[in-house]
């Protein structure tokens, strides 16, 4: 069979093949080899971009940088301006990747990758894919993600499914019905691997425990299920693995940089330390030991077209203490720094843990398909879920009495039961919100 999809890489012009060796190149190096790398690397981009990005020199200003922890943190409000003036010499919009993040932090904004980086990260993908024996050129992929509405857009990434060989199940509506057609196409296609929105799989599964049935006895080919862009709870992976009867992989990406971490066959969240430097900083924007929370600020050392160099995600997370330079593992993502619920009393929760304590009672007798949390004020929230019956006041009595307890009382709640839940336009679903 042809390789369509390194061959497509290849005529958008993405060096995939020296990239793929230089990735080789860099796994293999001795402890003290990467090291000397990643030095080198981490001074070459940032004295590229100080030389040839006007936007970047700006943000480091005057000051003579001796050190990295003397480098500016860089972060999404910084990037929304026009792509031209982030742009760096020798770059424009025809000798590059052009993409856009998809908001679901509150800020979208336009990025750029010059080829051979993005080159890198196909290889990257590709290789931790390799791992659980898929491969991209010839592995057959059930996707579970939005697909733009507009005709052209639509048609785009049809074709785009094809070459990738790719079959695509948009998550927008997530109905019995459909879930039940999505079942058919599992029993009569050759799938390999699932791959796409945390949610919308496990909603899938959900289904497939009421009807008692184990995807991979009705698709025997599938070999590993692919996780991304939300949080996977143990409780759901338990239900995924149960239901599928396959390993389950947490990736963890950002499209402005490159797959971050990706779970390895020991289990390990193992971080991309190849393309990425990734750093776990304090409030005070200093270095936290491992085993210790803190935002997650990652450097793409390839980009040469956009600067991404001390850069803010937006994400909580803490490394392993087992963790090396060469080998760091991610322990916990704990989601986004601008999910927090702040309370009447002053406290401020992740608003997962809202999540998490009111999941463990409604999902009981699972009736309750999904639902998110929506906080309207300061002591007012919002739950919008999607079940087969009502919530009984009894369910409601558990929850108020479990948030008494684990976050603080006197907190309003109001359920609304739906029929979908709201997406973004990509079909991800945020599982809380605040409006304040």
């Amino acid at each position: 069979m042809i390789s369509l999809f390194d061959i497509s890489l290849r005529l958008n012009g993405f060096p995939i093949k020296k990239a793929k060796s230089e990735l080789e190149k860099i796994i293999n190096l001795s402890e003290e080899e990467y090291t000397l790398f990643l030095q080198n690397k981490k001074k070459e981009i940032v004295d590229f971009h100080l030389n040839n990005n006007s936007f970047y020199k700006n943000l480091v200003g005057n000051k003579t940088v001796e050190n990295w922890e003397d480098l500016p943190i860089l972060n999404k409000q910084n990037l929304q301006k026009p792509l031209e003036e982030r742009l760096s010499k020798g770059y424009s919009k025809k000798n590059i990747y052009l993409n856009k993040t998809s908001g679901s932090s509150g800020t979208p904004f336009v990025f750029a990758k010059d080829k051979y980086s993005h080159a890198l990260t196909w290889s990257s993908i590709i290789m931790r894919f390799g791992w659980f024996g898929i491969d991209f050129n010839h592995s057959y992929q059930a996707r579970f993600y939005g697909i733009p509405l507009d005709f052209i857009g639509y048609q785009k990434e049809r074709f785009k499914d094809f070459l990738t060989n790719r079959f695509r199940f948009p998550v927008f509506d997530l109905s019995d019905e459909v879930l039940e057609k999505f079942l058919q196409k599992f029993k009569s296609k050759k799938f390999n691997y699932i791959n796409g929105y945390t949610s919308s799989i496990v909603l899938f599964a959900k289904f497939l425990e009421q009807k008692n049935i184990v995807l991979n006895e009705v698709c025997p080919t599938l070999k590993a299920c692919f996780v991304t862009s939300e949080m996977l709870f143990e409780s759901d992976k338990k239900l995924l693995e149960k239901q599928f009867g396959i390993p389950i992989i947490r990736e963890y990406g950002a499209s402005e940089l490159d797959l971050i971490a990706f779970e390895n066959p020991e289990r390990q969240w193992q971080v991309n330390s190849e393309t990425l430097f990734v750093e776990i900083l304090d409030e005070d924007n200093n270095p936290v030991p491992h085993g210790t929370e803190g935002k997650i600020v990652i450097t793409s050392l390839f980009n040469k077209a956009n600067p991404f160099i001390r850069y803010e995600i937006g994400d909580i997370g803490i490394l392993d203490e087992k963790s090396t330079p060469q080998k760091p593992i991610l322990k916990k993502l704990i989601g986004r720094t601008n999910d927090v619920a702040i309370l009447p009393s002053g406290k401020k929760s992740p608003g997962l843990t809202f999540y998490y304590v009111t999941k463990s009672i409604i999902e009981d007798d699972g009736n309750v398909k999904e639902f998110i949390i929506k906080q309207t004020k300061l002591d007012s929230f919002e739950i919008e879920y999607v079940s087969d019956t009502a919530l009984v006041s009894e369910q409601i009595k558990k929850i108020k009495e479990a948030i008494d307890l684990y976050l603080e009382p006197n907190l309003n709640f109001t359920f609304i039961r739906k029929t979908v839940l709201e997406r973004s336009n990509r079909g991800k679903l945020k599982q809380f919100q605040s409006y304040l």
